[in-house]
């Protein structure tokens, strides 16, 4: 990686553009900016990793490599042709693009991401003489392509993958709530600063046990994405590991000593089944016998008393 400053694009639900930006000058990044569903912002390549490790609110931290005018398929694959894409992956690696588009030209996004595959790749062979592989699932390096009315904009996706998939919720368990969200409620309540206090935390619905888990780890300061077993950086061509492994290191010397300290945090719900999967889900998230769960009706069943 590069020492300098990466243009920066964290996505989020609508509505958290604010708390996210907040979040993001905490953890690091400069010139942050509230958009539509997401934060522009500067970070350099340490602190790129950081938010992708850190952060509670964003789904996908975008570096930004080009944006221009597209009046259909061929000016999309001119616009993707102009990138130096052999900066950022090899043609021995492997590549998968995602679109999303808004009141696009471009009426179809499967489409317009074959057009953008196209160009990368040929431009790879053209400057590498070998080209690299389409793999949908887990790819080294995913580009991620944003059409609205006449244009596009082209971004590496350093997280791969939605960073609200924290890792811990079982396949099969219905969540109504995602994670960022929860995450949000609980920063727009205070209560990190409740949790700092030694105050404690009971949620009288908690379902299969997003809320207390997001709590926990606050509390505890876990990094949500402790548990990812990848990120998408580590693919790109420009990443270095001695840049990424002090941040893991130095986030498992937070989590250990914070749950060693984690307050009293307690979960009711009366669906047997519901408190099965929040129990496996607590397991999974490392919060296995630190996190009291109780089946009972919520109007009836009285909050726990801790000393």
């Amino acid at each position: 990686m590069t020492a300098s400053l990466l243009p920066l694009f964290v996505t989020s639900a609508p509505g958290l553009e604010g708390l996210l930006a907040t979040e993001l000058s905490a953890l690091g990044a400069r010139g942050c900016r509230p958009g539509r569903s997401g934060v522009v912002c500067e970070a350099d390549p340490a602190t790129a990793c950081r938010i992708c490790l850190w952060t509670r609110l964003g789904h996908r931290v975008l570096l930004q490599l080009c944006r221009g005018p597209v009046g259909d398929a061929d000016d999309l694959y001119r616009l993707a042709a102009g990138v130096d894409w052999s900066a950022h992956l090899g043609p021995e690696q492997t590549l998968a693009v995602d679109v999303v588009s808004v009141r696009s030209v471009i009426r179809h996004s499967h489409y317009a991401a074959l057009k953008v595959k196209d160009a990368v790749v040929d431009r790879i062979r053209t400057d590498c003489g070998a080209r690299p592989s389409v793999q949908l699932q887990q790819p080294d390096v995913r580009i991620h392509v944003y059409l609205q009315a006449g244009e596009a904009g082209l971004s590496l996706d350093l997280a791969g993958d939605r960073l609200h998939r924290r890792g811990y919720r079982t396949a099969d368990a219905e969540a109504p709530l995602r994670e960022t969200l929860a995450a949000a409620m609980l920063i727009r309540g205070g209560w990190p600063d409740i949790a700092a206090a030694g105050g404690l935390f009971v949620d009288p619905m908690c379902g299969s046990g997003t809320l207390l888990i997001e709590a926990a780890w606050m509390a505890s300061d876990t990094a949500p994405g402790l548990l990812s077993t990848r990120f998408g950086f580590t693919g790109w061509r420009q990443y270095r590991d001695d840049l990424w492994k002090p941040l893991l290191d130095e986030a498992l010397d937070r989590q250990e000593r914070g749950l060693a300290a984690l307050g009293p945090i307690t979960g009711i719900d009366r669906d047997p089944q519901a408190l099965t999967v929040a129990r496996e889900n607590l397991r999974r998230a490392g919060l296995a016998g630190r996190v009291q769960l109780i089946q009972g009706d919520c109007l009836e069943e009285a909050v726990p008393a801790f000393d």
